[in-house]
């Protein structure tokens, strides 16, 4: 980019060389020449970044308030080592617990280590560092981001801290916490994060007078969280705030019951998302698919898209699978599919009564794929991250627009039920195996038992396919629960 200063520099070079060559004789020249000059200058101040709009807090519920200030000397719930906020999403938990955790810091610390951490560090600073740092600098704190380091560094009135950033996503994240002494942490999402970080996390904190800091929406009532903590708040010592999104005063009436009727289709997701119950997902996954709505027959199918996409759910030991999928309007239809299901699948496996196809080669499944889209322009072909070789023999064929999907299964189980519940998915009666799995795609009662949501992997290939499309393109702008993507941001929009 160029600076203004370079542009004044240029505009006193223009005009000696003008100078020099007589060009003021033509004075049409000389004025296209500094009106280039000026027009750059211009260019230059305008694209020069602009600094974020300071942080405005709206109106507080009391719940909200108690989290700011449970942790003061004249709380008479000062004395508890934890807090914990569930509940439903959008109650406005998490902006409000991650300025009260550093104040908190600040006000009772010098010179000490704090932790901050999320499912990953992308969406811990995406969720939470990014507010937090607003909110800091309008309240006079002084914050140096040491990325490199995912350090914050945190002055105010003569005190310093340090808080380092985690991501705490599998069982190997406990060993980048380990060594550290913590005088506190703070955990965002914390029913996503495996229980052996946790424990590391907390085992940190050995400085005295140290406090944990616990923020989620529900998942099962086996849980690791809900049994180790919630079901033990006496013998954590901990304070426990539920929240809903009446709590979120930033919510007008309208929004809320807009979220209220994106999750009706779906009892599980409804009574988790928007009462912030830990309930067991149960039964079948998509319990909210109508034949009558959203099963349409070809001929009623639009005759023309705004954009074709293709789902792909690669399968050596497995089926592979390819959805034809058509945008319009803002709609989505499942226009065909394509679906091979290999010799290595036992019989017993199949919903099917013939006995499953011959096993194909890749080159094969490339030559089926080339004549699946033949006549089409596609926009985007979502594959499954597993499916390496199939999309290295696409790409020999010369196939673009390839993009590995986002595998995580239940943001996309949300997202796909979303769709469906607001009637902008629909498939053709001719796709017989996706209609199939929708009615045979379940739970798994065993997992769930163990404290885990986990879809039985049976019956969901076409599925699968249908998921990569929907969330990957679409539903992460609209219904991305686990990474609070839904509507406006609650960091914007609360005011002190």
């Amino acid at each position: 980019m160029i600076s203004a200063a370079e542009i004044h520099v240029a505009e006193q070079h223009d005009e000696r060389v003008l100078r020099r060559a007589n060009l003021y004789q033509n004075p049409e020249a000389f004025q296209k020449r500094l009106d280039r000059a000026r027009t750059l200058r211009d260019a230059s101040k305008k694209s020069r970044k602009k600094k974020p709009a300071p942080f405005k807090w709206l109106t507080l519920s009391q719940k909200q308030q108690l989290v700011l200030s449970w942790w003061t000397p004249e709380s008479p719930v000062c004395d508890r080592d934890a807090i914990i906020c569930d509940g439903s999403v959008r109650a406005g938990k998490t902006v409000c617990m991650s300025f009260s955790y550093v104040d908190w810091a600040m006000s009772c610390f010098h010179d000490m280590n704090f932790g901050l951490a999320g499912k990953t560090i992308g969406a811990l600073r995406r969720n939470v560092i990014t507010p937090l740092k607003r909110i800091l600098r309008g309240r006079g704190y002084k914050v140096v981001d040491r990325r490199a380091d995912n350090q914050l560094v945190v002055t105010k009135n003569r005190r310093t801290n340090t808080f380092y950033i985690f991501g705490g996503k599998d069982e190997s994240s406990q060993d980048l916490i380990q060594g550290i002494t913590l005088a506190g942490m703070f955990f965002d999402e914390v029913a996503l994060m495996p229980e052996s970080f946790v424990n590391q996390a907390t085992a940190r904190c050995s400085v005295t007078g140290a406090k944990f800091w616990f923020n989620c929406n529900p998942a099962g009532p086996y849980h690791w969280f809900k049994v180790s903590w919630l079901d033990k708040l006496r013998e954590k010592n901990a304070l426990h705030l539920h929240f809903t999104m009446h709590d979120n005063l930033s919510l007008d009436k309208a929004t809320i019951q807009r979220y209220e009727n994106l999750y009706k289709g779906s009892p599980v997701f409804y009574k988790r998302y928007i009462l912030g119950l830990w309930v067991v997902a149960e039964g079948v996954v998509y319990d909210m698919f109508d034949d009558e709505i959203h099963k349409i027959a070809d001929g009623a199918l639009p005759n023309r898209f705004e954009r074709y996409h293709i789902g792909v759910d690669a399968g050596q030991t497995n089926a592979t699978v390819y959805l034809l999928i058509g945008e319009l309007r803002g709609k989505l239809y499942v226009i065909r599919e394509y679906y091979h299901e290999s010799k290595a699948v036992s019989k017993k496996d199949s919903d099917d009564e013939e006995a499953p196809s011959k096993g194909k080669a890749p080159s094969e499944y490339a030559a089926d794929f080339l004549a699946f889209t033949v006549g089409l322009n596609i926009s985007n072909i979502l594959i499954d991250p597993a499916g390496k070789w199939l999309r290295t023999e696409l790409e020999k064929k010369g196939v673009r627009r390839i993009i590995n999907a986002d595998n995580d299964v239940l943001p996309g189980i949300s997202s796909v039920q979303v769709w469906l519940t607001e009637k902008l998915l629909f498939v053709a009666e001719s796709c017989k195996n996706l209609l199939r799995e929708f009615g045979s795609y379940i739970w798994d009662v065993k997992a769930a038992e163990r404290g885990e949501d986990k879809p039985v992997k049976k019956f969901d290939h076409a599925l699968d396919a249908l998921r990569y499309v929907v969330y990957t393109l679409f539903g992460k702008k609209r219904a991305s629960v686990h990474g609070r993507v839904v509507g406006k941001s609650v960091a914007s929009s609360i005011k002190l």
